[in-house]
């Protein structure tokens, strides 16, 4: 470690250190979260795992603060974190850079 013995650390230091590391750790999070966002497009093919260990593909509808809207190909809506989708290759060979169309029901 960098030097810190803990054992010499009152209560309030040791908590004190806590808070820090939180508020660290939640900003080093944070910064993950807005490089992944910036990283996605909406329109964009992307893959993720669901709770269950499926593998989902869908379209970016909707980029929010914290997670990204999906539209899977199931017809089912997703709010998943960024950090979790990764974008289809084949799409983004095929595509060249260009949206893909978005087809309403109804």
């Amino acid at each position: 470690m960098h030097g810190i013995n803990l054992d010499d650390l009152s209560e309030t230091e040791l908590i004190a250190l806590h808070d820090a590391v939180v508020d660290r750790l939640r900003f080093l999070h944070q910064q993950k979260t807005t490089h992944a966002l910036l990283e996605l497009a909406i329109g964009e093919r992307v893959m993720f795992e669901d709770n269950s260990g499926q593998t989902q593909a869908g379209i970016v509808i909707r980029r929010n603060r914290k997670t990204v809207t999906v539209h899977g190909d199931n017809g089912r809506q997703w709010n998943v974190s960024p950090q979790l989708l990764r974008k289809e290759k084949q799409a983004v060979a095929a595509q060249g850079g260009k949206l893909v169309p978005f087809l309403r029901k109804g």
